[in-house]
């Protein structure tokens, strides 16, 4: 089984290359994408069966032995993670085909879109299976250096303006992270996250906070929590709805799944983490009422995107199985939920020719089936009975209640931000569906990447969007089973002992 860990970053990454060479051939660009993010969720979904069975799946790269060699790891957490990823990238991966045969022609390929795309999934996947902080530092920069191609490329002044602000945050904090590491290593002399747990106990107790509030800084700068949060609603909207829709979707989670990894394994604690939980309800606040104040919807979607890592943030805080648990479950939906209402604001953008809120209307009459791929998703995300976002939030607060007085008081702010999301995404609907249809506006710079007020879609746009709506109602269906594996995930989290012994062998 160890032999298939490798493959969810070597088939993306092989796929880039092929996709290069390729480049004058779209049909069979499109079909590598496709097939190898097949591959990678079959074999996701085989690692999460098996890792949920067995435990820790553990893969030795060249054959060194952890903690000299560099070490992947699939267990209940990155398995479950992987998986919802990937069938997120290739919902998205789907819709942006369509798009580009619909803007651009069915003989149109790419240079740079399909192998960029397939290196982001690539790093994506690395994050998620490694088991050390450099090659995790490795991972962040191969999802990033995609990501700065995928946002800029084919666009306008404005948003490569916009574009430079995600360059700069994202390299501002690489350099913090690669500084992290090397004082980690200097400090303890290794860079294995399983080593590390070992070792980080014996630092001097000031060393140890200071080691743990520098990772959070740097995962807080890239999960965009409050106040590191202010790139993030000015880069996101200014990205084509499917890069949208992807860095919605995966790069926050993937950055607050290393912040829970690296805190859990390395850094335990027998009690709550306060600091963590000031921070939770600051940013579910900011967030909401920041999209309270938008008329631009991709805005308005962002802070929305902020104010809910601020419900992840919230489980890490309470810092037992239960919220650690809560959070992962969360963090499943959110991929799903996020992705999917960016790409919805994408169809609607390009019906309307605009993304300001009090120049649409009566889409309802021209559109129907688009506003039933909104609702779904909004009502999803703020947690209405029984969507996956009322089995997801209700987990969080079940733990904070179980906690102390101070994680209930901010289960409190958990309700009130559920709320708040739900006027804000029902006064979308009423202002984008709502009323007498507004014709559409001309697109004001139809050479970028962004074509809108085109109304041209297709049936396969229409289709990989309900595509991931399904995945989001199935999550739901399965809540029983799945919050099962995530309680399981919890508690082997916290337990820190069969992740160790699978990396270092027994005795360790």
């Amino acid at each position: 089984m160890s032999s298939l860990l490798p493959l969810p970053v070597l088939l993306p990454m092989l796929g880039a290359a092929l996709s290069i060479v390729a480049s004058r051939w779209a049909t069979l660009q499109r079909v590598v994408g496709i097939v190898v993010l097949t591959a990678v969720a079959v074999t996701a979904a085989v690692l999460l069966v098996a890792a949920d069975g067995q435990g820790p799946i553990v893969a030795e790269l060249g054959g060194w032995p952890a903690p000299v060699g560099i070490a992947l790891v699939a267990d209940r957490l990155s398995a479950l993670l992987l998986l919802v990823s990937t069938l997120v990238t290739l919902a998205v991966l789907g819709y942006a085909i369509d798009q580009r045969i619909v803007d651009y022609g069915r003989a149109t390929a790419s240079t740079t879109f399909h192998p960029m795309y397939l290196m982001l999934c690539a790093g994506v996947s690395l994050a998620y299976l490694t088991a050390d902080l450099f090659t995790l530092f490795v991972a962040f920069e191969l999802m990033l250096t995609a990501s700065y191609v995928l946002i800029t490329r084919r666009t306008g002044a404005d948003r490569i303006r916009a574009g430079m602000t995600y360059v700069t945050v994202s390299l501002l904090s690489s350099l913090l992270f690669l500084t992290a590491v090397a004082m980690v290593y200097a400090a303890t002399g290794t860079v294995n996250l399983a080593d590390l747990a070992g070792r980080v106990g014996q630092l001097p107790a000031g060393l140890q906070t200071v080691l743990a509030l520098m990772l959070l800084v740097v995962f807080g700068i890239k999960a965009a929590i409050v106040p590191l949060h202010f790139w993030l609603p000015d880069s996101y909207p200014n990205a084509p709805g499917p890069v949208a829709a992807l860095f919605a979707g995966l790069l926050t989670k993937v950055s607050f799944y290393a912040l829970l990894r690296t805190q859990t394994l390395v850094f335990p604690r027998e009690e709550p983490w306060t600091l963590v939980l000031v921070l939770s309800a600051a940013t579910m606040l900011v967030g909401v009422l920041g999209a309270l104040a938008q008329n631009d919807l991709n805005r308005l979607l962002s802070f929305l995107l902020v104010s809910h890592i601020g419900f992840l943030l919230y489980g890490l805080a309470v810092f037992d199985a239960a919220g650690v648990s809560g959070a992962t479950l969360y963090a499943a939906h959110h991929i799903t939920v996020l992705a999917t209402l960016f790409l919805v604001s994408g169809l609607i953008t390009r019906r309307t020719g605009t993304v300001a809120l009090d120049r649409m209307g009566g889409l309802l009459r021209t559109s129907p089936g688009l506003a039933i791929l909104f609702a779904i998703p909004a009502l999803t995300l703020a947690g209405v009975p029984p969507t996956a976002g009322f089995v997801a939030k209700l987990a969080l607060l079940q733990a904070g209640a179980a906690s102390g007085p101070a994680e209930q008081a901010v289960a409190g702010v958990v309700v009130v931000a559920s709320l708040l999301t739900l006027y804000a995404l029902v006064r979308v609907w009423v202002r984008v569906f709502w009323g007498e249809p507004v014709p559409p506006e001309p697109d004001t710079d139809p050479d970028d990447e962004v074509l809108v007020g085109t109304a041209r879609t297709s049936v396969p746009m229409y289709a990989a969007t309900a595509g991931l709506i399904t995945v989001s109602l199935a999550i739901a269906v399965f809540a029983g089973p799945l919050a099962g594996m995530t309680e399981r995930a919890g508690v082997d989290l916290l337990d820190r002992g069969p992740y160790r012994v699978a990396v270092l062998g027994e005795g360790r």
